[in-house]
């Protein structure tokens, strides 16, 4: 599918990744320029430029790249964390990636190898979600890190950095974000008051097949 074939859906991505990178500030993700957001649209990636405040972007400065990272039309350099988003891409099926640098999350990544199953919720995103070892950002080395770590998973920490989590739509991807903030934000608070208990993963895998009927739309 080229950018000619899809271009409502590509003026839709593009629209999107601005009202959601919006987002990013209010909903606590991130701060100033910091965070990313992309959408895969047939062999065409959307996705945020870097360096710039999001309340000052707009659609046209979404950058539009191949699936090999080079620019279909960039007026603006795409983020620099591009690797990261294109080896979700390529990896698998999903359709939009949201990399945030939340304050829970990047705490954690800090801290811990893996964010347990402190809730029953955290089915919704694959189950524990690992953390990568620490690499440069922007570097093939990330995106290494990352691509492993999200094996069987919709959500990765990124050690020292932030998080990554991965959607059928960006709606779903950036909702995903948000779960995992507070996910790690529960976990930090109860190991603050003492060991938390934890869900089996048996458990997390029969909750997990209940959550796929639960939502609903209601449309």
């Amino acid at each position: 599918m080229t950018p000619g074939s899809c271009g409502e859906a590509l003026r839709d991505a593009r629209e999107d990744l601005v009202a959601y990178g919006r987002r990013l500030a209010p909903d606590g993700l991130a701060i100033g320029t910091a965070g990313n957001l992309s959408c895969r649209v047939g062999d065409v990636v959307a996705i945020t430029p870097r360096g710039v405040a999001y309340d000052v972007l707009s659609s046209g400065h979404i950058c539009l790249m191949t699936l090999d990272g080079e620019p279909i039309e960039a007026p603006l350099g795409p983020s620099s964390e591009l690797p990261m988003h294109l080896s979700v891409y390529r990896g698998g099926d999903a359709a939009a990636v949201v990399h945030t640098h939340s304050a829970f999350a990047t705490t954690l990544g800090t801290l811990i190898d893996e964010l347990p199953p402190i809730h029953y919720l955290i089915s919704l995103l694959g189950g524990p979600v690992r953390v990568t070892p620490y690499a440069t950002p922007g570097s093939p080395e990330l995106a290494d890190h990352m691509a492993r770590a999200l094996e069987g998973r919709s959500a990765v920490l990124l050690g020292n950095h932030g998080t990554i989590t991965t959607g059928d739509t960006l709606d779903q991807a950036y909702s995903r974000a948000l779960l995992l903030e507070w996910l790690c934000s529960l976990y930090y608070r109860a190991r603050l008051l003492g060991e938390p208990r934890l869900l089996d993963l048996e458990e997390i895998d029969r909750v997990g097949r209940q959550l796929e009927h639960y939502l609903q739309d209601p449309t």
